[in-house]
C-alpha cells in the first residue's frame, strides 16, 4: 500500500518544465521620496530550453506588477431631491492598490480563460470576493476598474513585451507618483496556445524615504504631535506672509 501510494505522489509531481524563465529587473526596490513623481521598471529576460523551439505553437509572454491589496468600499452615487447622494454599496474584500498586465500578444491569444481562473492573471481576476445587496456587482467591479485605469493604477498592456526569436523579452512598466507603500510582487509567464508552462514571481519593496518616511512615521506614530507641528506651521506662514506684505505697503 505504501509503494502505491508513493508512485501515485511521485506521478502527480509536475514534470521538468522543457521552457524555464530567466528573469531580470532594472531595479529591485522602489524608493518614494518628498520629490517622487513615478518610476518605470523594466522586466527583461530569456527562455531557457534542453529541447529545440516547437514550431506548431507560439509562445507567449505575460508580466503582471501587483500592488498590496486592500479592502474598498464601491459607492453609486444617485439623484435624490436635487441632491446627490451615496445609495448602493458593494465591498471589495481585497483589490490591488496597483496592477499592470502587460503581454506579448493580444490578450486572447496568449492566455485561455482556463488559465485565468487558475493563475488569476487579468485585472478583474485579481478583485476578490465582492458581496453587496446589489444585483449588478461586476457594474461595480468595472467601475472600480475604470477609476484606477484613469488614475494609471491599473494597467492593460497587450502588445507591450518585445519578444524576439521566442526567446529574449523585455517591456517597461510605469509606477504613479501616487503609489501605496508596500511589497510589490512581480510575475512572469510563459504559455503555449494559451497554457501556461512556467512562472516565475519575485517581489519589489516599494518604499517612503528621507523626509516622506519621516513625515510619514510622525503623523502615524505621533499624531499629536505631527498636528502640533502643522499648526505651528500654518501660523508661522500666516503670520511671515502678513509681515511681508506689510512691509510692501510701507
Amino acid at each position: 500500500m505504501i509503494r502505491i501510494i508513493a508512485f501515485l505522489l511521485i506521478c502527480a509531481l509536475p514534470a521538468h518544465a522543457e521552457e524555464e524563465i530567466v528573469l531580470g529587473l532594472s531595479q529591485d526596490q522602489v524608493a518614494i521620496t518628498a520629490t517622487f513623481e513615478g518610476s518605470d521598471i523594466l522586466v527583461f529576460g530569456a527562455v531557457k530550453r534542453e529541447t529545440p523551439i516547437p514550431d506548431k505553437s507560439e509562445l507567449g509572454v505575460i508580466v503582471t506588477i501587483a500592488g498590496p491589496d486592500q479592502p474598498v468600499d464601491i459607492w453609486r452615487k444617485d439623484r435624490r431631491v436635487g441632491i446627490w447622494v451615496n445609495t448602493d454599496e458593494v465591498e471589495v474584500d481585497a483589490a490591488p492598490s496597483f496592477y499592470a498586465v502587460a503581454t506579448s500578444a493580444p490578450m486572447r491569444d496568449v492566455l485561455h480563460h482556463v488559465e485565468d481562473l487558475q493563475y488569476r492573471i487579468t485585472t478583474p481576476r485579481t478583485i476578490k470576493a465582492i458581496g453587496g445587496q446589489v444585483s449588478d456587482s461586476v457594474a461595480f467591479m468595472n467601475a472600480l476598474i475604470r477609476i484606477r485605469t484613469d488614475e494609471g493604477l491599473y494597467q492593460r498592456l497587450e502588445g507591450a513585451i518585445d519578444l524576439e526569436e521566442d526567446t529574449l523579452f523585455r517591456t517597461a512598466i510605469t509606477l504613479p507618483a501616487n503609489l501605496t507603500e508596500g511589497t510589490y510582487e512581480a510575475r512572469i509567464f510563459l504559455t503555449r496556445n494559451g497554457r501556461v508552462i512556467d512562472e516565475y514571481r519575485t517581489e519589489i519593496p516599494v518604499r517612503k524615504v528621507g523626509l516622506e518616511r519621516w513625515l510619514y512615521n510622525l503623523a502615524h506614530n505621533y499624531a499629536l504631535l505631527y498636528g502640533l507641528m502643522s499648526l505651528a506651521i500654518a501660523v508661522g506662514a500666516g503670520w511671515g506672509a502678513s509681515a511681508i506684505f506689510g512691509m510692501l505697503r510701507r
